[in-house]
């Protein structure tokens, strides 16, 4: 894996691009070694086969693994696992993340009844159309 796995274009959407020089294989990079590490664990656990790299790149160290493509359905679902375990809140104080749920259902909330009581929608005429007939 000698070429840079890093595009310019790269928006950061998943962590996984095809391998630069050899479209058999699939790269999966991780910023976070605790991530890498459960990557590998995992994978090692799975007897799935992989190539393991490392990249600095703009002060940022990648961890890389490149896969053959006949094991991607099972280290995608790897991935995702790996994600869902490492994961952090968007939020994490708690006592926010509630007061923002609670907040926006609220607005929902209000929004609908808003919706919902309008003089059209009951089959009522308003002040102003009585007034001109």
């Amino acid at each position: 894996m000698d070429s840079k796995v890093e595009n310019i274009i790269d928006l950061g959407l998943v962590n996984y691009v095809r391998h630069p020089s050899n479209p058999n294989y699939i790269v999966f990079r991780f910023a976070n070694k605790i991530k890498a590490d459960d990557f590998e664990k995992t994978l090692t656990v799975s007897k799935i086969w992989f190539e393991k790299g490392q990249e600095d790149t703009r002060g940022k160290t990648y961890f890389l693994y490149g896969i053959h493509n006949r094991d991607y359905s099972k280290v995608e679902r790897i991935n995702y696992d790996v994600e869902g375990r490492n994961r952090t809140f968007l939020i994490s104080n708690k006592f926010f993340r509630w007061a923002l749920v609670l907040f926006s259902m609220g607005v929902m909330i209000l929004a609908t009844v808003g919706y919902c009581s309008r003089p059209d929608l009951l089959g009522e005429k308003s002040e102003i159309h009585q007034i001109e007939e």
